[in-house]
């Protein structure tokens, strides 16, 4: 199999070259200097030039904030550039893995989110995440699209990097603790799309390392694994304006990752420690 991947410079779709290389299957590394996504004719020459059986489309405009204000550039990337992505797909017959959020829903309430549940998303952001997998399912038939949360990596910044840095520099921390998810760790969320892409299990999935803890419980369980006695202030959403509005729910589902007899992801506390191992390096 060969599979090309989109945002090949950034922490995922890194990951996702790793372990592509690691089971000895053909790669193609894609990013803004091999092709621009919002350029139609030329994605497709790529693309069609390159012929993968698979595309993992990880490219994304994901700065939350900012797209509040910048929302036509938004949506130029997450649902045009997703859409000549598609198409280029439909035109060689290629599967197509696209990577979404929870930010597709309104994120209320504190049950878990199934795949079927009702879209409401709150954000531009989201908006345009949500419009990128309706462009994928009129496309394509052949198609995985798979919603993550809260993802950290080596090839890139996150929250866990943004808390050791603070937890250095400061006696104490104010986190929310009125927003809950699952910290996903991209060496992990690689493996299951690799795994997807080659097999025929199509559809929407939900995809995060198992467990669920709020940022202000994530932070204290990064400083306690590195040993910072940095005091973390729990505070709620409130007293943390932001510009755009973030889900206080993000639980996920994996029901659809069981029925397809798919693994799902060590809990996030594994995740965290073999991350931390792995950017030890960094740290110190």
């Amino acid at each position: 199999m060969k599979t090309l991947v989109t945002g090949a410079n950034g922490q995922l779709g890194h990951d996702i070259l790793v372990n592509l290389a690691a089971r000895g299957l053909d790669a193609i590394p894609a990013d803004i200097a091999e092709f621009d996504i919002t350029q139609a004719a030329e994605t497709e020459r790529f693309i069609v030039a390159h012929q993968p059986d698979a595309v993992i489309h990880c490219a994304a405009y994901t700065a939350v904030d900012k797209a509040e204000d910048d929302a036509e550039l938004c949506r130029l990337i997450n649902v045009t550039g997703t859409e000549n992505i598609a198409r280029a797909c439909q035109k060689i017959n290629a599967k197509m893995i696209y990577i979404s959020t929870d930010y597709v829903f309104p994120g209320t309430g504190d049950t878990l989110y199934e795949t079927n549940a009702r879209t409401a998303p709150l954000s531009i952001y989201g908006m345009t995440k949500l419009d990128g997998e309706q462009a994928v399912k009129q496309l394509l038939t052949r198609y995985f699209i798979v919603r993550t949360s809260w993802v950290f990596g080596k090839n890139g910044n996150n929250f866990v990097k943004t808390m050791l840095r603070l937890g250095k520099e400061r006696e104490e921390v104010n986190v929310v603790c009125d927003q809950t998810g699952s910290p996903t760790y991209t060496v992990d969320l690689a493996r299951l799309l690799v795994d997807m892409a080659l097999s025929e299990q199509y559809g929407v999935y939900h995809a995060t390392n198992e467990g669920f803890c709020s940022w202000a419980v994530f932070a204290q369980t990064i400083f306690r694994k590195v040993g910072l006695t940095t005091r973390v202030n729990f505070i709620t959403t409130d007293q943390y304006p932001a510009r755009a509005h973030r889900p206080s729910n993000s639980r996920l589902s994996k029901k659809k990752l069981d029925e397809a007899n798919f693994m799902h992801l060590p809990s996030w506390e594994d995740a965290l420690e073999r991350y931390l191992a792995e950017i030890k390096e960094q740290m110190d």
